[in-house]
């Protein structure tokens, strides 16, 4: 994307920075809103969809658009933080027409299927409108001479094919993936949960297991429960076992008893032992919200093996900020619990020391049963963000982290609320700022009953 670019493909938009006039980032592109059918020849390019608070998605008119450079769109200042919501005559680029098969129609390639790997979008001269106009395409199982191998790659005219109204049956995912190769798992999550059911089926069939269960922790119950029914029991049953067994424990509880039960057999016992205890224990309580993965270590072990343990990458941070000290076994539930060293603690240790003479032994350890209200208080008065859950023998089964009590305390759409009321403190890369700020104001530019954006009709409400 060259500086003030006059066309652009819609891959290069896809997780774009979005500044406004003053350099402050609003968000980043998360797909293109385009109207196939309509007066014009060319489809139309309404606007961006631009992922800005907490993963709220917003409208943004084209006609605010007012540069797309070299990594970057540039716009007015003014953005609508009214959730977006796609209209019946609209199609997401990123999301529908990528990897969609197509015919040509023109020519000695007349019926010759095409798969579109990219999809062009220009702007009018001397207007802020732009529209599709160039697809870059692959050809596929029809067609093709002597000189034409199937695989060859080529840009075409958006009026050389034909077929994007037609409902495809299997629609290909693999540039659509590409697109959002680099994304976090939670980011993922929210674009598939922004795609039409039989496209969120087809995405999630071509994940791999365990970027697919990295997902579904990130997603919501309604779509975690959606998305592992279109899968065959036996993918299922792997891709639960990838993910951590307090998520895997609570997508099942959302299942029937029977699926619930079929699914757990079919997982590997040691697997799936870790799951069962959880479920056997009441919603709710410690027992209920604790993760069986936390940081187990024996008195013998040392500050150095501390130290590696706690620096994995992939540990979440209330896990990382403390380990528990048990006698053998290692794993939940463990041996005897003796207590805990704080991270703190191990960085001002020599590495050679032993966790033994370091151990805490003040910090009272949970029953399981304990209720929400009183876990709540206890990492409160400790000032603490994970807390040891043992048994009456002094086993470990676990530990409750601080995230996992504020998404029981909180309302289910806290970070809607709070987006909605302009809080400071929620911003996604930079992507927002108090009331009154540049780039949040709620006016927005709006588009006419024919898909052509304006800057003073109607306001689109979505």
């Amino acid at each position: 994307m060259a500086a003030g670019a006059s066309r652009v493909f819609v891959s290069h938009l896809a997780g774009v920075a979005v500044f406004d006039p003053v350099g402050d980032q609003v968000g980043r592109v998360r797909d293109v809103v385009a109207l196939l059918g309509g007066r014009r020849r060319l489809p139309s390019v309404l606007g961006l969809v631009v992922e800005v608070v907490s993963r709220r998605r917003v409208f943004l008119p084209m006609t605010r658009v007012t540069g797309v450079e070299s990594g970057q769109v540039i716009t007015t200042g003014v953005l609508n933080m009214r959730r977006f919501e796609q209209r019946p005559n609209e199609h997401l680029v990123l999301g529908e027409l990528l990897d969609r098969r197509v015919e040509l129609v023109d020519g000695d390639d007349r019926g010759e299927e095409v798969t579109v790997l990219d999809v062009g979008l220009a702007r009018l001269p001397a207007r802020r409108e732009w529209e599709i106009d160039r697809l870059f395409v692959r050809r596929g199982r029809k067609g093709g001479g002597l000189r034409k191998r199937r695989g060859e790659t080529f840009t075409v005219d958006w009026d050389a094919v034909t077929g994007f109204a037609l409902e495809e049956a299997e629609q290909g995912t693999a540039n659509l993936l590409a697109t959002f190769e680099q994304l976090r798992p939670a980011d993922l999550a929210n674009v598939l949960h922004h795609l039409s059911v039989k496209r969120r089926a087809e995405v999630a069939a071509a994940l791999h297991d365990e970027r697919l269960a990295d997902v579904l922790e990130e997603l919501p119950d309604d779509d975690q429960v959606e998305i592992l029914g279109t899968l065959q029991d036996e993918r299922a049953a792997v891709v639960l076992e990838s993910m951590d067994p307090d998520d895997a424990a609570d997508l099942l509880g959302e299942l029937p008893e029977d699926e619930k039960d079929r699914l757990l057999d079919l997982m590997q016992p040691q697997e799936a032992a870790p799951v069962r205890r959880l479920l056997s224990y009441e919603e709710g309580t410690a027992g209920g919200m604790m993760t069986t993965e936390p940081i187990v270590l024996r008195p013998d072990a040392s500050v150095a093996e501390a130290l590696a343990r706690v620096r994995q990458e992939d540990l979440p941070a209330p896990l990382a900020a403390q380990v528990y000290v048990c006698r053998p076994p290692d794993e939940t539930p463990t041996g005897k619990y003796l207590g805990v060293v704080h991270f703190q603690r191990l960085l001002r240790e020599p590495p050679f020391t032993l966790l033994g003479q370091l151990v805490d032994t003040d910090l009272r350890p949970l029953p399981p049963g304990t209720a929400l209200p009183a876990l709540a208080g206890y990492l409160a008065a400790y000032n603490i963000v994970s807390a040891p859950v043992v048994d009456e023998g002094r086993h470990l089964l676990g530990a409750v982290t601080v995230d996992d009590v504020l998404d029981h305390l909180l309302p289910d759409d806290w970070r809607e609320e709070a987006a909605a009321e302009g809080l400071p403190g929620l911003a996604r890369d930079g992507a927002t700022a108090p009331p009154g700020a540049p780039g949040t104001a709620a006016a927005a530019g709006a588009r006419s009953a024919d898909g052509n954006t304006t800057d003073g009709e109607a306001v689109r409400d979505g």
